[in-house]
C-alpha cells in the first residue's frame, strides 16, 4: 500500500509540475523555455560563466546548453566573450534584455503560484508548508 501511496504521489506531483509549466509557457509569451530562464538567472547571480560549468550546473548535456546558448545569443539575451589570456575559454554573459526578459520571467511565475496556492485555505498553505520544509530538509 505504502509504495502505490509514493507513486500516486509522484504521478501527482509530476503532473502537477508538468501543468505549471504549461501554464506559465502560455503566460510568458517569449518563444523561450524553463531551462532558457534557468540559464539566464544562474549568469545573473553568478556572471560570466562557461558553457560547460553551466550545464553541470544545471544538470543539462553540453550540446543542449550549446542550443539554449545558440538562441539566446540570437534573441540577444547573453553574448558569447572570449577570455582574455585563454582564447579557447569561451564565457555566455547577461545582457541588459536578458536581465529584463528574466525579471518578467519571475514575475509571470509569481503570479502564477500566487494564483495556484489562493486556490488552498490556510490550513492548506500551512500543512503545505511543514510539507515542503520537510522534505527540503538534509539527510
Amino acid at each position: 500500500m505504502e509504495e502505490q501511496n509514493i507513486f500516486e504521489l509522484i504521478h501527482n506531483m509530476d503532473n502537477f509540475t508538468n501543468k505549471l509549466i504549461i501554464q506559465w509557457n502560455k503566460s510568458f509569451n517569449e518563444d523561450l523555455g524553463i531551462s532558457h530562464v534557468l540559464v539566464l538567472s544562474h549568469l545573473h547571480q553568478n556572471g560570466k560563466s562557461r558553457p560547460s560549468d553551466i550545464a553541470k550546473i544545471l544538470g543539462l548535456s553540453p550540446p543542449t546548453l550549446s542550443y539554449l546558448a545558440d538562441k539566446m545569443v540570437a534573441k540577444e539575451l547573453v553574448v558569447r566573450t572570449v577570455d582574455e589570456v585563454d582564447r579557447r575559454i569561451i564565457y555566455l554573459n547577461i545582457t541588459d534584455k536578458g536581465t529584463e526578459i528574466l525579471k518578467r520571467a519571475i514575475v509571470e511565475g509569481q503570479k502564477l503560484r500566487k494564483n495556484l496556492f489562493q486556490k488552498l485555505n490556510e490550513e492548506d498553505r500551512s500543512q503545505l508548508l511543514r510539507i515542503f520544509e520537510k522534505m527540503s530538509q538534509e539527510d
